[in-house]
């Protein structure tokens, strides 16, 4: 969407783990098996699209293969230290990603994902996005290791897309063109999103500019509302077809739309002549639920549809990338697929197992918390963003707090950005903005996807320094700890020749207290 103009047959099969002799390894909540078996379910999602004679013509999946066969490359991730590369496989035919490959590729030193590859076999590779109407090029390539997650017990990497972020193909082999029909699902994470424009999985201009009316069909998600919305605060499971972000017939509003944010999000959308739908659900349980099916959006320019075929994932048809969400897989098909077969291939999504690991809270990525100091000062005080600025301090929190008060003392933990054995903190109320430390202050910041800003961003875990709760270690200045000091937040040295640096109560200052979330 433009930024200027507009913004088999698998039913019931559940994937079964061997108990006996598994052993579990938890880092911050993502389980990594050791010992169970390494097949994904025995038919893949492409595999149930060709049963129905839907068959997939573009396959992109960075933790699974999606055809029951498939023994290739997932993706390819280049890393920080040499430039090098190194393609991402399965386990097995048809299993799991291998994400031990990339944990040990990349080891002391940082990865950006630099192809997602079609399974398909017709070469519809995903690589970062060039300029276009909206925006310039070539876009950022996403952090390898900013969305792990876990399946049935498989630890893999999902691609965490912050603004700026793109990938895209023009040059495409079989994707719907015109008004032929097409099929595209996604699974997302349901709680990664914003207002950006626009973050889409699916079909796109060639040219990489805004073409008009009709020239785009692909899955929206997030919670813009300038030009379509549903019910709810959002996010929103919409349809971008150029100028215009649908959840019905109706431009605008459509009440039948609802807000959708399973943690794990199935999304669908598809098209024909003159009818199209969206489908969802939860990606880890239960069905699909259909909140559109009926004829094109009644303004001119959409039926018959102009689409043009090329790809894209996060971004809009002509570039505009402010948008932030996560993508795991998705495919998209020749022809309409029927309800039945999505039923199918929902019921293998959930059998695949996704999971964040731990639920029970704490440091596990995915996790909500608030962080409260220990320095007898200050024990209501909370590690917050400032609304006046983009610094981070800390101050009193409590039930009768503002709303925005509670947001801003909220974040969401992450798998840490340059080492995913840290940690890295996302605002739960600004997403993609970051607390990251920059001559030692700490502020929020968008992730500009460089090396220099995940190191800034990542802090590593220890036992609290004054001997209770959790103390946070800069992962490139490692005697250098997040410590309040005249309610601002610093990394900071026990001494030094900073202010900040003071060794008076330095060992509680540095030391934390993981909270449920305010917000």
């Amino acid at each position: 969407m433009a930024l200027g103009s507009r913004l088999s047959r698998l039913s019931t099969f559940r994937r079964k783990v061997l108990a006996a002799g598994a052993v579990l390894a938890l880092t911050f909540g993502i389980a990594v098996e050791t010992t169970a078996v390494s097949h994904a379910a025995v038919t893949g999602p492409c595999d149930i699209y060709a049963s129905g004679g839907t068959p997939c013509v573009a396959a992109h999946s960075t933790t699974r293969a999606l055809y029951g066969s498939y023994n290739g490359s997932l993706y390819q991730v280049r890393r920080a230290s040499d430039s090098a590369t190194a393609n991402i496989g399965v386990l097995s035919a048809g299993g799991y990603a291998n994400a031990a490959a990339q944990d040990s590729f990349c080891a002391n030193t940082s990865c950006v994902i630099t192809v997602i590859y079609d399974q398909s076999g017709r070469g519809n590779n995903l690589t970062d996005a060039p300029a276009g109407g909206a925006a310039g090029g070539p876009d950022n390539l996403a952090n390898a290791y900013a969305a792990p997650t876990v399946l049935n017990g498989h630890k893999a990497y999902g691609v965490y897309v912050a603004a700026g972020t793109g990938y895209r193909n023009d040059h495409t082999n079989g994707i719907a063109t015109g008004d032929n029909a097409e099929g595209e699902y996604a699974v997302f994470d349901g709680t990664h999103y914003n207002g950006g424009c626009c973050f889409d999985y699916g079909n796109a201009e060639t040219n990489n500019n805004d073409d008009g009316n009709g020239t785009m069909e692909a899955i929206y998600f997030g919670n813009i509302k300038v030009w379509g919305y549903g019910s709810g605060n959002g996010p929103w499971i919409m349809a971008d077809m150029e100028n215009g972000l649908y959840s019905g017939q109706n431009a605008g509003y459509n009440a039948n739309d609802p807000t959708i944010n399973y943690r794990y999000t199935t999304a669908i959308i598809k098209g024909t002549a003159n009818k199209w739908a969206i489908r969802g659900g939860n990606a880890q349980s239960g069905g699909l639920s259909t909140f559109y099916s009926g004829p094109r959006p009644n303004v001119s320019g959409y039926n018959p549809m102009r689409k043009q075929g090329a790809i894209i994932l996060g971004i809009g048809g002509d570039n505009s990338k402010g948008s932030a969400g996560t993508f795991y897989e998705g495919v998209m098909t020749s022809g309409y697929p029927s309800d039945a077969t999505e039923n199918s291939v929902q019921a293998n999504i959930v059998a695949a197992g996704y999971s964040s690991g731990s639920s029970s809270g704490g440091l596990t990525p995915g996790s909500r918390i608030s962080v409260r100091a220990t320095t007898s000062c200050c024990t209501s005080d909370y590690l917050r963003h400032d609304d006046a600025d983009t610094k981070a301090v800390i101050s009193a929190i409590s039930s009768s707090s503002s709303a925005t008060d509670k947001a801003d003392a909220t974040w969401i933990v992450r798998a840490g950005l340059a080492d995913s054995s840290c940690v890295s903190f996302e605002s739960a109320n600004d997403s993609g903005q970051f607390l990251r430390h920059y001559n030692y202050e700490l502020y929020i910041a968008a992730n500009d996807g460089s090396s220099v800003f995940a190191q800034d961003a990542t802090f590593c875990p220890k036992a609290g320094n004054s001997g209770q709760g959790t103390s946070f270690q800069s992962v490139n200045y490692n005697t250098k700890y997040i410590r309040h000091f005249n309610y601002t937040a610093y990394i900071a040295s026990n001494g030094g020749s900073n202010a900040w640096d003071s060794t008076t109560s330095w060992a509680d200052d540095t030391s934390w207290v993981v909270s449920t979330p305010w917000a």
